[in-house]
């Protein structure tokens, strides 16, 4: 049975004891979890390898841990879920640009830089209810009125004024 021990602060010897702690007792559990979810093995290693590396970062959230395994699923679901879903704006980008001409198709490091950027876009936007979503898009990357936006949605002007108060204020708090 793996158990799980977390050091009180004062007495770890290194920020990340914890996560050493954690990663020793449940990396192989972990493994397993991914490997029933993903198609490939090594795809499940390298998203084990992120989340114990995004646990890196918050190190403060074992303090109180009491269930790791039930943690350690639910963060590795949400990264998980954030995987596919840039893997889906990559391959949306990636048939944009396959119809360009080949003048017109960005550098590889553009190309890197434009996807980083769609992929914040996409996990800033991400929650936001579908309609309130499609208005922001439709008004800021077709540059759409509210009146035209309102018609393709077929909804009212002020659900569309509406719509555009909440993705902002949404935006914005994302950002703090």
């Amino acid at each position: 049975m793996l158990r799980f021990s977390v050091s009180s602060p004062s007495t770890s010897p290194t920020p990340h004891a914890d996560v050493r702690a954690l990663y020793i007792n449940h990396h192989a559990w972990l493994l397993g979890w991914l490997r029933k979810r993903m198609r490939h093995g090594d795809h499940a290693a390298d998203l084990a390898h992120d989340i114990f590396v995004h646990i890196l970062g918050k190190p403060e959230q074992l303090q109180q841990l009491r269930q790791p395994r039930a943690w350690l699923s639910t963060v590795a679901h949400g990264l998980l879920v954030e995987r596919v879903r840039r893997q889906r704006v990559e391959r949306a980008y990636l048939e944009a640009i396959a119809h360009l001409p080949e003048a017109e198709v960005p550098s590889p490091e553009s190309q890197l830089i434009l996807l980083e950027t769609l992929a914040r876009v996409d996990a800033l936007l991400n929650g936001l209810p579908p309609k309130v979503r499609m208005a922001f898009l439709l008004s800021r990357l077709e540059g759409l009125s509210y009146k035209e936006i309102a018609e393709r949605l077929a909804v009212s002007l002020s659900s569309v004024e509406k719509y555009m108060a909440s993705a902002i204020r949404h935006c914005y708090l994302a950002q703090r």
